[in-house]
């Protein structure tokens, strides 16, 4: 698998090679995505705010109960009025009438509920997406420190070797010897720690779909140059919109608490003294005195206005961020570019010269020391500018909705 660090360590350029496993699950970065979405938790628990939100609109379009009542009057009472003999039965079937569209209104809202709700799916699938490949990038970066650790490794013991022999025929002092030793322990160290890492980063990217990380590769590079859509994300201009559409839909609904409902009733009376039956009926007006809802309406408007303003607030940061962003992964990028085409070679070039010279007697061991050293610390700058690379690529994606599926697929690279 073609890898960044080594060929600038072994010949001057930048393209490792790294052993792959006969059987190893080579994934893309959109392969990656796709797999941590099937079954995610958080997704699953966002199909269910759906549902959730599909069942208050189906409850939302029903209309109230009717209610049945009935009523006894002269049950008991003394003299003529004793047990049941002048009693009087009423019974009586009431339903309220809703007036100013409330039923409607009250749909209105509840559908508005279920955008949002699918609009946060997508948002979710967007955040999920983002951490993905932050793992991803995470794998192949430990990829390349195993390697440059190896490597180094390699190198301190052909040091070592060297060391040992010009310590051997008295041509350095013993020191030597003992400082070449604890190089190569401290390059163990450093390499043993370098595994467990790229261990440990491939366990983090199978965890979003429930797997171990053994067996797998990754594709691709972790600085190579994506074309990220300019705009924000769809998703999340969709869930604003979904948004602001509900606290329209909020202050349609509370305008329409203003208009008192009616009652309307209707039943019969038995009465036992003479045995008749009689018609009875009603309406209940409530009066509009005291209440006409409107703190809620007021309440309700203001929120509709906060939210205007913050999603147009929150729009315009994230165009400056992305802006920024942009220019801050290009120059992480080129400055990992420069120190692969530029820095690596020479140190690479240096390392040799300075050890031929050694062999010769031309150079102390310091000087070959001095010339590794300049090897690890390119590494470690170059290191520092992929990590960069990777966090402001990651919220690149993020946030211009590179993985975008309601935008109509992924990006490719």
């Amino acid at each position: 698998m073609p890898r960044l660090l080594a060929a600038a360590l072994l010949a001057g350029a930048l393209c490792v090679q790294s052993g792959t496993a006969a059987h190893a699950e080579a994934l893309t970065l959109e392969q990656a995505i796709a797999k941590a979405s099937e079954g995610a938790p958080r997704l699953a628990a966002d199909q269910a705010a759906i549902e959730a939100a599909r069942a208050k609109r189906t409850q939302a379009a029903v209309q109230p109960n009717p209610t049945v009542s009935v009523t006894g009057e002269n049950l008991v009472g003394s003299g003529r009025y004793n047990v049941l003999s002048q009693s009087e039965f009423t019974a009586t079937y009431s339903q309220t009438l809703e007036r100013g569209d409330k039923r409607q209104a009250r749909t209105i809202y509840a559908e508005r509920g279920i955008g949002v709700a699918e609009a946060n799916a997508q948002v979710t699938r967007l955040d999920l997406a983002a951490r993905v490949e932050r793992a991803y990038f995470d794998v192949i970066i430990a990829d390349e420190v195993a390697w440059a650790a190896a490597y180094r490794l390699k190198v301190e013991r052909e040091m070592q070797a060297e060391a040992l022999r010009r310590v051997r025929g008295y041509k350095d002092p013993l020191f030597v010897e003992t400082r070449a030793a604890a190089r190569v322990a401290q390059a163990q160290i450093d390499l043993d720690e370098a595994n467990r890492r790229q261990s440990a980063s491939r366990m983090v990217l199978a965890s979003f779909w429930g797997g171990t990380g053994t067996g797998i590769e990754v594709s691709g590079g972790v600085l190579t140059p994506v074309n990220s859509p300019i705009a924000i994300a769809p998703a999340d201009e969709a869930l604003a919109e979904a948004t602001l559409a509900r606290a329209r839909a909020g202050v349609q609904l509370e305008e329409t608490r203003r208009v008192q409902d009616y009652t309307l009733s209707g039943g019969v009376r038995y009465l036992r003294g003479t045995g008749d039956v009689a018609l009875v009926t009603g309406i209940t007006i409530p009066l509009s005195r005291f209440d006409r809802n409107q703190g809620n309406i007021e309440a309700a408007q203001a929120e509709r206005r906060r939210l205007e303003f913050a999603a147009e607030a929150d729009r315009l940061e994230r165009l400056r961020r992305l802006a920024g962003l942009r220019a801050e992964a290009d120059a992480a990028r080129l400055r990992a570019d420069s120190i692969r085409t530029e820095v690596m070679p020479r140190t690479v070039r240096t390392l040799e010269q300075v050890r031929a010279g050694y062999r010769r007697g031309g150079f102390t061991f310091r000087d070959v020391q001095d010339a590794a050293d300049a090897i690890v610390e390119a590494q470690k700058l170059w290191i520092a500018a992929a990590n960069q690379w990777r966090d402001l690529q990651t919220e690149i994606d993020r946030l211009s909705g590179r993985f975008d599926v309601s935008a109509g697929g992924e990006t490719e690279q």
